[in-house]
């Protein structure tokens, strides 16, 4: 297993703000593109947080992202809007485009963003959870490069493709439910790489179709599977929610799609004769006294934890889990007591810092 070693929330969103600067952000993106970051390691997403940092260094070096791109919308109406995000980092363009949806939410009732053109946005919840500062309802998802296979293919043909929807709630955490639709995100490998670690042999598949609990099958060939794993456990729901995600993404929004989506990696090379532009994702929010009053709909939020919080129990030991509950209760730990990484990641981040003439 390897050492942790743990920073505080400001030290490590001052390094990545420097970091996002020097390869060329505006102060005020660099600012967001850490934000995001951040956010995950608070939230205890580790494989996304500033584990990610140098992935999207690679990516500028690589010439696939530009940190000062000229992001425009293409196509109009007062609920929707496609946005062109003119190759930036989705750690910038995502919250970008979530801004539009939500003055579309205020004027409208709901507002609906498709981006093209993007990279990588991060962990889904950040965007979802923007609306939750306005007591709306907060949506969002992206494609990603293929490393899964449709149920009954050894393909790699769709992403990890998370979804996230966000509920605002009164004296209670949020309601998130921030998923991937793969059985598991590929950071989870990364994770277990990094500490040595096998994982269960129902997240990936060997190159030929062979169970394996080798964190490392990607690189061998293989493939992630879809939530559900096998058809008998409903591999086809996870297959079709993630197909529903790759067209939100990419099919109405323009961007590339299935196995056309570019690689996060930059060593991997982008394909020829793409169908769209970059990454896609899509966003969605929506105001809640658009439907009902809004002390009414929080009236029934209240009820709906509360009962489930009380659900009769398996173990009375371990509590019902409300989707976003203990990422919040990690955030509020994590922000006192420190952000922990795993040597690994802190080599990388050391890395990063020798190159940039930084201290971490």
């Amino acid at each position: 297993m390897s050492a942790m070693q743990v920073y505080s929330e400001a030290q490590l969103r001052s390094f990545a703000e420097k970091v996002f600067r020097k390869i060329g952000c505006s102060n005020e993106d660099a600012i967001q593109a850490a934000d995001v970051l951040i956010c995950a390691d608070l939230r205890g997403i580790d494989s996304h947080g500033v584990a990610r940092l140098s992935g999207y260094v690679r990516l500028h070096e690589a010439e696939r992202v530009r940190t000062k791109p000229d992001m425009r919308v293409v196509h109009e109406t007062p609920s929707t809007a496609t946005l062109d995000a003119d190759e930036a980092l989705g750690l910038v363009s995502g919250p970008y485009a979530m801004k539009i949806a939500m003055e579309k939410a205020r004027n409208v009732g709901s507002g609906w963003v498709a981006v093209e053109n993007s990279n990588h946005f991060g962990i889904a919840a950040y965007h979802a959870m923007m609306a939750l500062e306005e007591d709306m309802i907060g949506i969002a998802m992206t494609n990603a490069s293929p490393l899964v296979a449709p149920t009954h293919s050894i393909e790699r043909m769709l992403g990890t493709n998370p979804m996230c929807f966000a509920w605002p709630a009164k004296g209670h955490a949020p309601f998130v439910a921030d998923l991937a639709t793969a059985a598991a995100a590929n950071g989870k490998l990364e994770i277990a790489q990094r500490t040595g670690k096998k994982i269960p042999d129902t997240w990936v598949q060997g190159r030929n179709g062979e169970v394996s609990s080798d964190p490392n099958e990607l690189k061998k060939g293989g493939s992630l599977l879809t939530l559900g794993s096998t058809v008998d456990n409903g591999s086809h729901k996870g297959y079709a929610l993630s197909a529903v995600v790759d067209l939100f993404s990419g099919v109405l929004s323009g961007a590339n799609f299935g196995p056309w989506v570019p690689p996060f990696v930059s060593f991997l090379p982008v394909q020829p004769d793409l169908p769209g532009k970059g990454l896609g994702h899509f966003f969605g929010v929506l105001r809640v006294d658009a439907f009902r009053p809004k002390e009414d709909y929080f009236k029934s939020m209240e009820q709906w934890i509360n009962r489930f919080q009380k659900a009769e129990r398996k173990d009375p030991g371990v509590p019902v889990i409300i989707p976003g509950e203990p990422e919040a209760a990690l955030q509020t730990d994590r922000k006192v007591n420190g952000i922990p990484l795993v040597e690994a990641v802190v080599k990388d981040l050391e890395g990063l810092a020798g190159k940039f003439g930084l201290s971490l």
